[in-house]
Formats: C-alpha cells, structure tokens, sequence
C-alpha cells in the first residue's frame, strides 16, 4: 500500500509538470476529411549535443516529458556504462546514474511501472544475457531476472498485455564479428522479473527493429546484413506473418511509430551510412519514402517527443549530433480545437471528460450518396500510451456525448493483470477536428482504490 501510494504521487506530480505540453502530432486522414490541412515538407533540425560520443545505445522517452540515453560505444572509451538525460524544454543533456553492465546494441523500454527495462547487448564478455531496470524517480539501476538465452542486437517491445518481446539476436555460440542470426523470441514478465519462450521469427535477424501498431501487433523490419523483407507477430497466436518490404535493404536503422499510426524508419547502413527514411502504413503494408536525415547515421536512437517531432541522436562514427523529424502536417490556426481541461485521472470502467473550444467539425468527417450520407463532424478523441505508444480513440455518443465545448466518452477498458486493454499509466489526450490535432495534456489511468472495510 505504501508503494501504490508513492507511485500516486509521483504520478501527480509529473502530470502537473507535463501539463500543457504541446501533444503527439497529426492523425492522417484521407484528402477528403482534411478539408482544412496543408502539406507541409518533413524536415530536420539540429538541437543540443550529447555530452558523451556513442553508437549502438539507446534512447527512452521517460514520463516527466525527459529522454533517457543509455549504454553504447565509442572509439575513445570503448563500451560504455553512462547515461544521460535530454530535456526538450531547454533542448540540453545531463548526467544520470551509470548501468550495473557496460553494454552496447541492448534494448531499453518504459513499462507500465515508470521503471525502464534494459536487455542484452555486447561487450567485452561477449553477448550479455543480463538485464536491468532504470527507476527515474531515484536515478538509480538495479539487476532483474536474467534472458533464457543471450542475446545482443535484439529487440524488445511492451505488448498490450504487460509483457514484453524480446526477439532476434546474433548468434552467441559466435566469436567472429560476421556471425549467423538468430530467430528465437522471448517473453518477459514485469510482475515476477522471468523470460519464457515464444514463436520464432519467420527470418532470423538481428540489428532490425521492433514496433507496436495500434492494432496490437508488432512490425520487425531489416536486420544484418542488410534485410529487405518485414514481418508481424501476433501476441494472441505468439506467430509470425510476412508484410511489405523495405524501400532500402538495412540494418543498424531506427523505427519509430508516429501519432498518425504510421512507423518512420529513420537511417541504417549497408555498404555506408544512410541519409535515407521512409514510411510504414499499416493500412495498406507498404513503405514511402520521406524526408532525408541532414546526416547519414546507423546505430544511433530516436524517440517520439510530445511534441510530436522525432528526435534523433548521435550514431555510428561517434557522432554526437542529434536532429528532429517533423512529420510536416500543416492547418489553419483557426479552425484548431482548444482543449482546455481533461479527467486528471481514469480507473477501469470510468468516462473520460473534456471541455474546451471549437470540438464540431466545420466540415463533415465522412459523407455518403443521398440518404446513405452519413454525417459525423463529431471530435475523435485518442489517447496515447508513453508505456508503449499505443493509441486508442474513444467511443462517444453522437447525440448527446458532446458539444463544441465539452465531450464525454463511453466507459473505458484499461489494461489489469487479468484482462488486457489500453495499458495503466501515462497517456496523452488529444482532439482531432476536421483532422486537426489540439494540444494535448496528460491523463494517469490507474486501478481503482479498494473500498475500506467497516
């Protein structure tokens, strides 16, 4: 009880520290429903070096709204046990508390918990099976239960359900830098701290990356030495399918799902560094490509900000340069939705109320032939997971749930250890009109507090 009632006060505490910060990007709809929206060219921009040179680390958007760096190499101190913190709001980096384990090409992911879960890698032992976790609120690492099997170039994904996927690796039976792929994947367990064994990759790799989409399942693409093909995992089958292939043969890129359920895939390298991005839809399972990094990089990290730009940071050849992807959606300011105040929290089975300004569409959202036209200038309200980016949008009673200045959603389903849902946590909440995004602010879902026995 003591735990629950620390973990409600810093959840208070970074929401209040979190309001008003500008939320996850724009939901691409079809031309037709963005009556409103003009293109804009995706673009970088240079912002705030890392204080220490690295590659192959990794980077985590924490919940107080700061980016954790960890781990990686550079050619001056080698693997390295550092860590730092990148705060948007002044665009610089600080020192945090080092890893248990130096270690390079690991995992890093934000559980439901706060905590920061890092997996595998290499150093100078060789492949790691050892994993640790990261606390924000103390700074601190401590050891966890360690991988079934080795694993380094690997990746790690927070499913809907709580836990977590760990999938691919090269070879740990290897000695040799060029060594065969592996295509096992485990699970891990946040409650107990243990791995179990899942359905194998269709393609071994290692060096790919991971995505969650909003419909639950997880896209792999690329991998060593320069795969071409993607795949999706099925947490309710624990199987593997084929999907669209790359644009550019990769391996050593970056992914990372945008607000609009889309996936950037940012950089790699093959022969040499790429300059090159390019574009998952889900939808349809096809790549496009998007805007160019300013420079070629693999090995580096990238995390979606609140702000819905995409930060991308040092990388192979010691680069301590870091960019931002701006997804380029632009609207008239007019016609934005102003959301104003939010349910601070929500509990399983809770509604979700809203009120602010300019929620009715100007247009209709769909529209039909004749008697079929099917009008819906109502909002779309989603929420945002900073547990795992999933995305869910809220069901409303089109007759009475909202107006121009308020909104209130059918009961919603969150995520316990008995049922899967949207996950417990941080979530951001943002208004679409006519396509167009308001500013967000943050929401904390939580389990209900137990009525006190008489």
């Amino acid at each position: 009880m003591k735990d629950q009632r620390h973990t409600v006060r810093l959840h208070v505490c970074l929401i209040l520290a979190l309001l008003g910060l500008i939320g996850a990007a724009a939901l691409v709809l079809s031309s037709s429903r963005l009556v409103s929206a003009q293109a804009v060219a995706p673009s970088w921009s240079y912002t705030g070096s890392l204080n220490a040179a690295r590659w192959s680390h990794t980077a985590t958007l924490l919940c107080n709204g700061k980016v954790l760096v960890a781990g990686g190499y550079n050619s001056v101190s080698g693997y390295l046990n550092s860590a730092e913190l990148y705060d948007p709001a002044t665009a610089t980096w600080s020192s945090t508390g080092n890893l248990n384990t130096a270690r390079d090409s690991h995992t890093a992911t934000l559980l439901l918990n706060g905590k920061v879960l890092v997996v595998g890698g290499f150093n100078r032992d060789g492949v790691l099976n050892r994993a640790e976790l990261y606390d924000p609120g103390t700074a601190t690492w401590s050891i966890t239960g360690s991988l079934n099997k080795a694993r380094g170039g690997n990746t790690a994904t927070l499913l809907s359900n709580g836990k977590v996927l760990v999938a691919g690796s090269r070879d740990d039976n290897c000695p040799l830098d060029d060594c065969p792929s592996l295509g096992s994947a485990e699970l891990y367990d946040s409650a107990s701290g243990t791995w179990m064994a899942t359905g194998d990759l269709g393609t071994a790799r290692y060096e790919h990356t991971a995505t969650l989409l909003p419909s639950g399942k997880v896209l792999v693409a690329g991998g060593y030495p320069g795969i071409v093909s993607a795949e999706l995992y099925d947490p309710a089958s624990g199987t593997w399918m084929p999907t669209g292939t790359l644009g550019t043969r990769r391996f050593g890129h970056r992914a990372t799902l945008l607000p609009s359920g889309k996936v950037l895939v940012t950089g790699g390298q093959s022969a040499h560094s790429f300059r090159s991005a390019e574009l998952y839809d889900p939808a349809i399972g096809r790549w496009t490509a998007t805007g160019d990094l300013g420079t070629g990089r693999s090995h580096h990290a990238a995390t979606l900000l609140p702000s819905g730009q995409v930060l991308v940071a040092g990388g192979g050849g010691d680069l301590t340069s870091a960019e931002l992807y701006d997804p380029g959606l632009g609207f008239d300011p007019s016609w934005q939705p102003l959301l104003t105040t939010v349910s601070p929290l929500i509990v399983p089975g809770s509604e979700l109320t809203a009120s602010g300004s300019r929620f009715q569409g100007i247009s209709e959202a769909s529209g039909g032939n004749g008697a079929q036209n099917s009008s819906s200038n109502y909002p779309l309200i989603q929420l945002l997971s900073l547990a795992n980016e999933q995305t869910l949008f809220l069901p409303v009673d089109a007759m009475t749930g909202w107006s121009d200045t308020s909104f209130t959603s059918t009961p919603i389903t969150l995520m316990t250890t008995s049922s899967s849902g949207f996950p417990i946590g941080y979530a951001l909440v943002t208004v679409f009109t006519n396509g167009i995004p308001s500013q967000s602010q943050f929401v904390l879902g939580a389990t209900p507090t137990p009525t006190p026995t008489p």
